[in-house]
């Protein structure tokens, strides 16, 4: 394997509802398909209680949300053997409830905030409009890749 998809994934479910159904096959094909380089990755599945507390301790955001990454090399010039290391953590009741809202599936949802959450890591974000829009554009040619219809969709009508 190359220095390049070289991937170190640990999948935890210590809100274990999802196990099943997402598989750590699934999850590493996801998280391989948005990768650019290198990575040591960690995806969490969370109940809201355990979301909650993290995004409040560490975003000051006093609620449960969907998709958190703590990206550990955020910033840093990386060779191009380092990896990306991060954790991204998903509150199942919120990926649970906000799939139902959008009438997608617990799965496509799943995928569309893994691959969100590893842009993240690997230093992509959506704090600007254009920056948004490149985020959402690779996402999306991402997903589509992988057999997802555009998560943004319904958002644009």
């Amino acid at each position: 394997m190359s220095a390049k998809n070289k991937l170190a994934l640990s999948v935890q479910y210590p809100d274990t509802r999802l196990q099943a159904s997402l598989t750590r096959p699934k999850i590493r094909k996801w998280v391989k398909a948005a990768l650019l380089g290198p990575a040591e990755l960690t995806i969490r599945f969370v109940d809201a209680a355990e979301g909650q507390a993290l995004n409040r301790d560490y975003r000051d955001k006093d609620y449960a949300t969907n998709v958190l990454t703590f990206a550990y090399n955020e910033g840093e010039e990386l060779a191009d053997d380092e990896p990306v290391r991060a954790d991204i953590i998903l509150c199942t009741d919120v990926l649970e409830r906000e799939a139902g809202e959008q009438h997608k599936t617990v799965e496509e949802h799943a995928a569309h905030l893994i691959v969100h959450g590893v842009l993240h890591a690997q230093g992509y974000d959506h704090m600007e409009d254009d920056e948004a829009t490149e985020m959402e554009l690779f996402e999306t040619d991402i997903l589509e890749t992988l057999g997802f219809a555009d998560p943004y969709a319904d958002q644009a009508a």
